[in-house]
């Protein structure tokens, strides 16, 4: 006899009816990544779904979403979720995409309904915002979003993950199975470590910094802002060697490093051309503004931004729906492009030409 398959319930609380929800319950859909794109990223992991069906929300999965970080379909059954095909998914309340959705994803979305993505450099596609202007589609982006004591608590996750992902890169890079030299980052005793260069500020900066470190790297580096650089310092502690960026100084660590990793400086800055002709053959080079390396452990990002994703939908439910949310979280205003049929984000539309309205004015006059 065939065994007999049973969804798994997290706790023991009952199921909330739609009345508890103010006749709102959330419906979410949980989209996978389009083939023609290297991204590998989801927003949710089957434990996470579960708390959301144990709550009294529907989550509804596009088939085959979450192969990416090695959870079949059963394995999201098993917490509640309903598997469904990509149009299914699209038509929920709530769709959930770590990447901006192309213009036509968008208009297959219900009328009205709410988007939740990261940043990327289609977000500001014309074609793009046109899509969800036409289809009144709020969109909220989460690496703008900010946590109740100000930080951008989404892109502090991947950010983290990004630098640390760049060590685990380079280390691979320098191994004899990656095709170099054959040498630890950190040596050994009596063996000299590796030196790590990093060129720039911010968040993937200092935890690619730190992961050298952590491995026992001679670490050092570089910025053309000292504040920058000090607050690197207490950040990073002692074993951070930071220089200011000057001709004669960037040229000497640039020839004898290993390992160099560019990010964002506080002034902008270009690595000059005739300095490649400095590095040993053997360097590993990589550029953050251009490289996502948390693309190589999308489990690692699940799991870490299913336990941000948890409350803020449940917070989402708990107010009937986004329209309550945004008016009573400031932090989630800051993650708002589009809302209700306009754009209110005043960069985007300089950036594309299109006319802004404030989403204060929206809140305050509903109607």
């Amino acid at each position: 006899m065939a065994e007999e398959k049973h969804t798994m319930q997290l706790d023991p609380q009952p199921q909330l009816e739609e009345e508890l929800l103010g006749g709102k319950r959330l419906h979410i859909g949980l989209l996978g990544n389009y083939p023609d794109t290297e991204e590998t990223r989801i927003l949710l992991t089957p434990e996470a779904c579960g708390l959301l069906t144990s709550a009294g929300m529907s989550v509804c999965m596009e088939e085959g979403a979450g192969i990416d970080i090695d959870f079949p379909d059963e394995v999201y059954a098993e917490y509640g979720v309903k598997i469904c095909n990509r149009k299914t998914a699209l038509e929920q309340d709530v769709v959930l995409s770590f990447a901006p959705l192309k213009p036509e994803d968008v208009l297959k979305m219900k009328e009205g309904a709410t988007l939740l993505c990261m940043m990327a450099d289609s977000l500001f596609n014309k074609g793009v915002i046109e899509a969800k202007l036409q289809n009144k589609i709020t969109l909220c982006c989460l690496s703008n979003m900010l946590s109740f004591n100000g930080e951008p608590v989404f892109a502090n996750i991947i950010d983290q993950i990004d630098g640390r992902g760049a060590i685990m890169y380079a280390q691979e890079h320098l191994s004899y199975l990656g095709g170099g030299k054959g040498v630890l980052l950190g040596g050994v005793a009596g063996v000299n470590p590796c030196e790590v260069v990093l060129v720039g500020d911010g968040r993937e900066i200092y935890a690619a910094a730190r992961a050298a470190i952590d491995q026992g790297a001679q670490v050092t580096l570089l910025n053309n802002d000292i504040s920058a650089l000090q607050t690197a310092q207490v950040l990073c502690g002692k074993r951070l060697t930071t220089l200011a960026i000057h001709p004669k100084v960037l040229f000497n660590k640039i020839k004898s490093a290993d390992v160099i990793i560019m990010g964002n400086t506080t002034r902008q800055f270009e690595m000059p051309r005739n300095l490649t002709m400095a590095m040993k053959e053997s360097v590993y080079y990589i550029d953050l503004r251009d490289t996502h390396p948390s693309v190589s452990v999308p489990r690692t990002v699940a799991m870490a931004v299913s336990n941000v994703m948890v409350n803020l939908l449940n917070d989402m439910a708990l107010m009937e729906g986004i329209d309550r949310m945004i008016a009573a979280t400031e932090g989630m205003q800051n993650g708002i492009i589009t809302y209700k049929g306009q754009l209110v984000d005043k960069l985007a539309a300089s950036y594309l030409g299109l006319p802004y309205v404030d989403l204060a004015v929206m809140i305050a006059h509903p109607n």
